[in-house]
């Protein structure tokens, strides 16, 4: 039995692994290359059999009560008269903050778990017998298996798969999102303006008392690093700098100041396989199927899930355990990666695009064409159980 198994990544998917690896009776390490859990983020959304999973781990009271309570969409002219509604949500799911999401998956645990924060993967090393994992800090450590839980712009996936750009698709818009003070938008709705091209919006919680700006460009692939706030500060405000309309200025500046500003590309990730070797992957490192797709947290918590219960399963093995694992999951990845209409609708291209939209917004066919959508959403197959937990 491979009990030793580094997990690379503090994320929803990352410690939902750990959770159950931890139960199973492995020996999880999990390594954060921030100093402490990344608890920022915009709301995510627990579903089907994210809420499955979340009940087993005992932490699904605590994501109701920590839920937003958000409506729907807003949007708005340059005056802020409402143009139109659309509901958001389905029955039986949970939208909630992402930072409160992690830290009840901290808080749940996995038996034994031993946390690293403040490190980093630079390199690994495969042989017949476990993975040497080289550490940005730490020394070098030896483990059974690795786990890659670090997101889009994976470390994990880059040594023990290939470069970046081989799995990653641009998906023409970039992104961001800040703690905003500026008295804009409706309280439960996420209140959105948009120039042509472009979304300026404010995510209202009615359980938060802290709003968010939220920002959608559309724009080819830029080069930058992704790690340097400052560029990150320097493509957003060379956006929207030129916008005028609405509060778009006074949300942009508030944005510009924030030390925990995210900006990041939409984009997503397509593998023909998640595992190489004594490496496997979960969660956005694995398959990101974009924001624009709401899946994001419903994917890691059931991949998670799975990736650990078919290793219980399998005793260890791991080439059987990466396999069931795949096969088991591959269906639900594909339908949420096929995002449909929503960025059309957040974000038209042209001002007659926008006209158009406002317009079905104002009719109850914009409503039920999105209830359409999430009706013909493919299904969360039959999650299985796998051995008792401890």
């Amino acid at each position: 039995m491979h009990e030793r198994i580094l997990i690379v990544g503090a994320s929803i998917a990352g410690l939902t692994v750990a959770h159950w690896l931890g139960r199973y009776g492995f020996r999880p390490t999990v390594v954060e290359r921030a100093a402490s859990l990344r608890t920022g983020g915009n709301g995510v959304d627990l579903r089907e059999g994210a809420v499955e999973v979340a009940e087993r781990m005992g932490v699904m009271a605590g994501a109701r009560a920590a839920r937003t309570d958000v409506r729907g969409m807003r949007f708005v002219d340059a005056a802020d008269r409402t143009i139109g509604r659309v509901p958001i949500g389905e029955p039986g799911s949970v939208e909630l903050m992402r930072g409160d999401l992690v830290d009840l998956l901290h808080r749940a645990g996995g038996r034994g778990t031993e946390y690293v924060f403040g490190d980093g993967v630079r390199d690994l090393t495969q042989d017949d017998s476990g993975v040497t994992v080289g550490f940005e800090h730490a020394p070098d450590r030896r483990f059974d298996l690795v786990i890659g839980a670090d997101g889009l712009h994976s470390t994990v996936r880059a040594l023990a798969f290939g470069p970046h750009g081989d799995f990653v698709r641009h998906r023409d818009h970039y992104f961001a999102f800040a703690d905003t003070g500026v008295p804009a938008g409706e309280n439960r709705w996420v209140t959105m303006h948009n120039p042509p091209g472009k979304m300026v919006g404010v995510y209202r919680s009615g359980n938060h008392a802290q709003a968010k700006a939220c920002f959608i460009f559309r724009s080819p692939r830029l080069t930058y690093d992704h790690r340097d706030l400052a560029e990150h500060r320097r493509l957003l405000a060379g956006a929207f700098a030129a916008e005028t309309s609405w509060r778009i200025p006074e949300l942009l500046a508030e944005a510009l100041a924030d030390p925990e500003l995210y900006f990041d590309a939409l984009s997503q990730v397509h593998m023909e396989s998640w595992s190489s070797g004594r490496v496997a992957l979960v969660g956005d490192a694995a398959w990101c199927a974009s924001p624009a797709s709401g899946a994001g947290a419903e994917l890691a918590v059931v991949g998670g899930y799975r990736l650990a219960g078919e290793l219980a399963a399998a005793g260890g093995d791991h080439r059987t355990a990466f396999a069931r694992y795949h096969d088991g999951h591959r269906a639900l990845v594909d339908g949420r990666q096929r995002i449909g209409p929503n960025l059309r609708l957040m974000v038209p291209r042209t001002a007659r695009g926008r006209w158009l939209r406002d317009a079905a917004a104002r009719l109850p066919l914009l409503r039920a064409a999105s209830a359409a959508e999430r009706w013909a959403r493919p299904r969360t197959p039959s999650l299985p159980d796998y051995l008792p937990a401890r």
